[in-house]
């Protein structure tokens, strides 16, 4: 019996990999190792957040069943996440951008706050097909 269980296992791991690969991309395209925060910082490509959710949910469907009640819950829990991701944070995300443009166009004495992204619908799919892949060999390893 393992100390965690695969639901916690799919979890971590797919927001590893989700974060893992944000990191290498954010070095091939700067050339540089300095960009640490990608490790643990919200938007880009994939969708840390997606990752996680549809790894759970791969993990519960085909442990318990994708006929489950706790299979639908885990699902739309996704859904919603995903959603969130795409239209909410993405739209308070491109607000905050403006704001941090108008407040340098003014040459304000204002503090730049930061401007959280959302997703983009590939950074999105992308993210869920990570957790897919994540939340199936989670599956297979903890059989």
């Amino acid at each position: 019996m393992s100390l965690l269980s695969p639901y916690i296992i799919a979890i971590l791991g797919a927001w590893i990999m989700a974060q893992g690969a944000k990191y290498f991309i954010s070095v091939v395209r700067t050339r540089s190792f300095s960009n640490v925060r990608q490790l643990y910082l919200s938007g880009d490509m994939p969708s840390a957040h997606s990752a996680t959710t549809v790894a759970l949910a791969t993990v519960i469907g085909m442990r318990i069943g994708f006929d489950s009640a706790t299979f639908a819950i885990a699902t739309l829990f996704a859904g919603i996440v995903m959603y969130d991701a795409l239209m909410v944070r993405r739209s308070t995300g491109e607000q905050g951008a403006a704001i941090r443009l108008l407040i340098k166009e003014r040459k304000s004495a204002v503090r730049l706050p930061r401007a959280a992204k959302g997703h983009e619908p590939l950074e999105v799919v992308v993210g869920a097909l990570v957790g897919v892949f994540v939340g199936a060999v989670v599956y297979f390893v903890t059989l």
